[in-house]
């Protein structure tokens, strides 16, 4: 019987499956990480502050009301002071002033759409980021499980060696083996604990950075079920958040561009006050009055700036679509870069899975045989270490194709 208090780590394996359904799965820690990100929640705020953009755009195309009022004194000794035709010695004013920009619809809706685009830009950089963030959990949840994997496996080599101690050491003391025999299945037995020790370390460090990418601060040990991943399918590159990202900049230049001609149009500015304005010369309290105005300004020559700024962002667009034509190249190369890798690793898998069938086989028979003495150890040690490297090839390339599924899903973000 296996002393479990001098080996504790074995206990993990004898929790009850009751206790592993309520533990937490990756769909949890994706759910988490979402609420937790700070980015995302930074992309949220700035969607909300577009929209009072918005408002302010709207509140500079109503009439702007200021309320003016000024007293001046410009005394005069001896003589000496300002001329009192230019000063008028001393003055009020006091005025309700009322001004309006006039500006053409077209002008109006091209601001207002700029903004619209600013703010889709963030909520599809939202999303990206998002999927981004997924992608990175899945990956480290993966990462965390195969250390579980790969502590299962190897206490199934232990407890199979640490079986075996007992009889091996009798028949050592018997004379049915040599002592430098057994001690160097001893010597294996001992590797085997510290393997297990260290893969213990490593899942801790694993899940620790897990729950640092999620945002949670757990420091329990937990034993992680295995991660629910296959492939989805993929949406056309057209409809994806990433291909959207270039249509979003394609617009916005276009929008920029129209904008360049609107700020070249006549301004007309409409303005008016009413109140009282007194120099306090000849009948002050007559002085109430009112006044209208009209300003339009003309842009005749600017130094050809306007040519110069459609050129700039024609520059844009030529790169932007010479962005997009390389990540649609790089897109569809690296998807059939991963479906190789996928076929590769679960031929690997299968053919693998042969061997160890019959490493199984082996074991099990040099295992009858190790009781008479009709095999020797080392031979036994060999044929537990190739069932050992056989589970080992499994367990990473079963990782390695969770891996590859996660690359693939993370382009199937519609938008």
């Amino acid at each position: 019987m296996i002393n479990y208090k001098k080996y504790p780590f074995l206990l993990i394996f004898l929790i009850p499956l009751q206790l592993l359904a309520q533990q937490k799965d990756m769909d949890y820690y994706i759910e988490q990480g979402l609420q937790n990100s700070p980015v995302l929640r930074n992309y949220q705020y700035q969607a909300q502050s577009t929209k009072i953009d918005s408002q302010l755009l709207r509140a500079t195309f109503r009439p702007q009301v200021n309320s003016n009022n000024t007293g001046t004194y410009a005394p005069t000794v001896n003589g000496w002071g300002y001329d009192g035709a230019l000063s008028n010695l001393h003055t009020f004013t006091s005025l309700i002033g009322v001004s309006q920009t006039v500006i053409g619809r077209n002008n109006i809706n091209n601001q207002y759409l700029s903004i619209q685009l600013q703010n889709l830009g963030l909520q599809n950089q939202g999303k990206i980021s998002a999927q981004d963030l997924r992608k990175s959990i899945t990956q480290q949840y993966i990462t965390t499980y195969g250390d579980l994997l790969q502590i299962d496996f190897n206490s199934e080599i232990f407890t199979l060696l640490k079986a075996e101690d007992i009889i091996l050491k009798r028949l050592a003391e018997k004379g049915v083996y040599k002592q430098t025999d057994y001690l160097s299945f001893l010597v294996n037995l001992q590797q085997q604990e510290s393997m297990i020790s260290q893969l213990r370390i490593q899942y801790q460090n694993d899940f620790a950075t897990l729950n640092y990418i999620t945002g949670l601060n757990d420091t329990a040990y937990t034993v992680l079920p295995a991660p629910n991943i296959s492939i989805t399918q993929l949406p056309d590159l057209q409809q994806t958040i990433f291909y959207e990202q270039f249509k979003l900049d394609s617009l916005k230049i276009k929008v920029d561009d129209q904008q360049i001609d609107y700020s070249y149009k006549p301004k007309v500015d409409l303005f008016a006050d009413g109140g009282y304005n007194s120099s306090f010369a000849v009948t002050p309290y007559k002085n109430f009055g009112v006044s209208a105005g009209v300003s339009v300004i003309v842009p005749i020559y600017d130094g050809k700036q306007r040519k110069m700024k459609h050129q700039k962002l024609s520059i844009s667009e030529q790169n932007r679509s010479a962005q997009r034509d390389f990540f649609t190249t790089q897109y569809h190369q690296q998807l059939d870069q991963l479906a190789q890798q996928l076929s590769l690793t679960e031929q690997l898998i299968q053919q693998t899975a042969i061997r160890i069938s019959y490493a199984e086989g082996l074991i099990k028979a040099q295992k009858q045989q190790l009781i008479t003495g009709d095999v020797h150890i080392a031979d036994y040690i060999i044929a537990i270490s190739n069932y050992l490297n056989a589970k080992n090839i499994i367990t990473q390339n079963t990782i390695n194709k969770w891996q590859i599924i996660n690359q693939i899903n993370y382009w199937n973000q519609k938008m």
